[in-house]
């Protein structure tokens, strides 16, 4: 029985589990459920593991005080009863004590493929799935029961599938890779039998010429459904209009719904104008200004429109030139990356509207501020990447420097202060003997969060020369880049420090620009004195750049020889196009990968002569070979789509101002998307505190946003995960994959 003299009641909205509605247990149980990445180590509590380390021992009140970074059930209560909290159910939704008790409830049989495509309804009370198998199915959240299974009808994997809002979850609609968006209204259905062999469909859409990959929905407006396909256009489908189209490619086809042309529009750097092929991977509509539309496809950078902004809807007979978008996302380190198989493969808008997620393909998630102060540095264009990415050394005309702050204001949280102290403790351990690397990340980003008045500037700059040494001891994928971007941050801080020369140059280094390596050198050299632990310390910096310039002047020696050597005998093609000199990578230095190579010439001349005619071939052609080889996504784009004319895409190069763009501010890592370009990223819940990611492992992942710190990992699927989608009002999350399952994660519920 409740007793009210001992702690306040609780929100209807919160589940009572093992007789303990605050969760004060929660906070003391192994977590035996939580498949942690931080395997049988153990960091602080702050970082979510099973025990606290050794090395940061904190006495019981701590440990229960400090166990969730936002705190206990018992603070929103508290606030709830004592100054009223009416958003108390969003903030209870994905608590994180709540996200610890996420476990697998129930797997959903009755698709039999891959399921690609799930979503809730409005209210939460129906989930809908996708699948290989062509078939659209309908679950109650309540049960899990199947409550209809649709015959589509698509000649092709089902690849997004929606409930049309305010039709009472009776139109739901399609999109599959035979290029067809489908509409049904369930209305029809007698309702006696929950499974129907076929429906026919209420509307079909042929217009596009390749496959449907995502559909966008605007609440509120239960008339039209907008599809992404990777035909490079984004189409408006108004049921009000008409119920079908012809297919793409007809002679008479005049479907006048494109609404965003970029069958011209990719660009594979920055600085290049808009004419690359571009084919859509997803698209997302803010819930909060449906005005705006966000995309995403083939290259690095995700854009987003104002569809007040756009021109009026189109037919694919005349391809336009591409319209401007309002603002662009892409991590600075990414803008010119170049590499051809660079690209996005989800899109999403954080519930408030105010933040946009992107997922890519080999890459990691990254997370963006959609209207960014005007002077705020994570606005670059392309003449800024390589200034940003190797700032000059301290000698040479620093930035201004900030004024330290050094002096705390008179109302500071004491106990969070000393709590900061500890980790810091951690992390310098952590980098002293190179263990624990991913929690002492983890803790520097949690210091790095934590409010302006618990930290002042020096705690700051030192914070980020750790996790910037951290990122380069672990060398995960683009950690150099967030190397460099701590020690920049690091240097605006305080200009002539040390370690953020010292760690510049050992990023530099690791990417191969070893000038600009050698001039952050130097420039750590003259800021120690000599015969000193930090002077050994650039010295092996030094012996490492030597080496390293070896071994570059030694390949650059072959090169030319290699170069030099025009004749001989042609034997295949393969044997010059795979050479890794022929890409010219001695000139690409400080590129993880060339991707240079997407035309060259080949002038190799096969006459032989001297004693080398003794050993040619008796069937080797002699004579003299050309070739001048494109990738095929260089080709100028003036060709047609379909039966459509084409209008320049290139005219207006010569006047083309390079785009702006949005660096990240938070990167969430430990996941992989290599296998499948339909790999979501979600935001979790109705405030969106956490991030989630299928993987290719066939786990998902959870990440706290505020941090990025890896919170929670469960197993999803036999092979890879690919859908998440959080439920609307419970701490719930359902998924699916490859399997032909679908996944339903519950809090777990003891009782005792």
């Amino acid at each position: 029985p409740w007793n009210p003299k001992q702690t306040p009641a609780p929100h209807p909205s919160i589940p009572r589990f093992r007789s303990d509605p605050l969760g004060w247990k929660a906070r003391e149980l192994p977590e035996a459920s939580t498949e942690s990445a931080a395997g049988d180590r153990g960091v602080s509590p702050l970082l979510g593991s099973r025990s606290p380390a050794p090395e940061m021992e904190m006495d019981a009140a701590e440990r229960l005080r400090w166990r969730f970074s936002d705190g206990g059930l018992t603070d929103l209560l508290d606030a709830r009863s004592l100054h009223g909290s009416p958003d108390i159910g969003k903030r209870m939704q994905f608590h994180s004590s709540l996200v610890q008790r996420l476990a697998l409830e129930k797997e959903i049989e009755g698709h039999v493929g891959c399921v690609n495509a799930i979503a809730w309804n409005s209210s939460g009370s129906l989930l809908i799935s996708g699948s290989d198998d062509t078939r659209v199915n309908i679950w109650n959240y309540a049960n899990q029961e199947l409550l209809h299974e649709i015959d589509t009808g698509h000649s092709a994997n089902v690849f997004c599938t929606k409930f049309v809002p305010e039709t009472c979850d009776e139109v739901v609609v399609s999109g599959a890779g035979d290029a067809e968006v489908r509409v049904f209204n369930l209305s029809r259905l007698s309702g006696i039998r929950p499974r129907e062999i076929a429906m026919e469909p209420a509307a079909v859409y042929q217009c596009h010429s390749r496959r449907v990959k995502k559909l966008a929905v605007e609440g509120g407006n239960p008339n039209v459904v907008w599809s992404a396909s990777e035909d490079g256009t984004i189409r408006q489908h108004d049921f009000r209009e008409c119920s079908s189209c012809p297919r793409a490619g007809l002679v008479n086809q005049e479907c006048r719904n494109v609404l965003l042309d970029l069958r011209s529009g990719g660009k594979k750097s920055l600085a290049d104008p808009p004419r690359q092929p571009m084919s859509f991977k997803s698209c997302d509509i803010s819930s909060v200004r449906p005005h705006q539309l966000l995309v995403g496809g083939s290259d690095a950078f995700a854009r987003l429109y104002d569809r007040r902004m756009l021109p009026p809807l189109s037919s694919c007979q005349t391809r336009r030139k591409p319209p401007p978008c309002i603002k662009m996302f892409c991590p600075l380190h990414l803008a010119e990356n170049r590499k051809s198989s660079l690209h996005l493969t989800h899109v999403a808008f954080s519930p408030n509207g105010n933040e946009v997620l992107l997922s890519y393909s080999g890459e990691h998630v990254y997370l963006f501020d959609v209207d960014p102060d005007n002077t705020s540095p994570v606005r670059y264009t392309a003449d800024d990447v390589r200034d940003q990415l190797c700032l000059l050394p301290f000698h040479k005309e620093p930035r201004k420097q900030k004024s330290k702050r050094d002096k705390f204001p008179a109302k500071r949280n004491l106990c969070r202060v000393d709590m900061l102290k500890k980790l810091t403790q951690v992390v310098i351990k952590s980098l002293e003997t190179g263990t624990n690397l991913m929690h002492g990340i983890e803790a520097c980003c949690e210091i790095l969060e934590a409010m302006e008045s618990d930290i002042d500037d020096s705690t700051r700059h030192d914070c980020l020369c750790t996790r910037a040494g951290l990122y380069l001891k672990r060398r995960w994928k683009n950690d150099v880049y967030m190397a460099i971007r701590d020690c920049n941050e690091a240097r605006s801080i305080d200009f002539a420090s040390f370690q953020a020369h010292l760690f510049m140059a050992d990023a530099l280094l690791q990417i191969g620009r070893l000038k600009e390596a050698r001039e952050y050198a130097e420039a750590a050299h003259s800021l120690v004195p000599p015969n000193s632990v930090s002077a050994e310390q650039v010295e092996n910096i030094k012996k490492r750049l030597a080496a390293a310039e070896l071994e570059k002047n030694k390949k650059d020696q072959q090169g030319n020889t290699n170069t030099d050597a025009r004749h001989g005998r042609l034997r295949s093609l393969s044997d010059l196009l795979f050479r890794s000199d022929v890409s010219g990578s001695s000139s690409q230095e400080g590129r993880e990968d060339s991707d240079y190579d997407d035309e060259m010439e080949l002038d190799f001349d096969t006459s032989v002569s001297g004693d080398e005619s003794r050993d040619s071939d008796p069937g080797a052609v002699r004579g003299s070979l050309r070739l001048k080889l494109h990738r095929r996504e260089d080709q100028p784009n003036e060709q047609s789509v379909g039966n459509g004319s084409a209008e320049s895409t290139c005219n207006g190069d010569s006047a083309y101002e390079p785009d702006v763009a949005i660096d990240m501010k938070k990167r969430y890592v430990g996941h992989c998307n290599v296998g499948t370009d339909i790999k979501q990223a979600s935001f979790l819940g109705e405030q969106g505190e956490f991030i989630a990611s299928g993987s290719d492992d066939g786990r998902w992942f959870i990440w706290e946003k505020r941090t990025g710190r890896l919170v929670k990992m469960l197993a999803g699927d036999g092979a890879v995960v690919n859908c998440i989608q959080s439920h609307p009002y419970d701490c719930a999350v359902a998924t699916s994959g490859i399997d032909n399952t679908i996944k339903v994660y519950d809090l777990i519920l003891f009782f005792s």
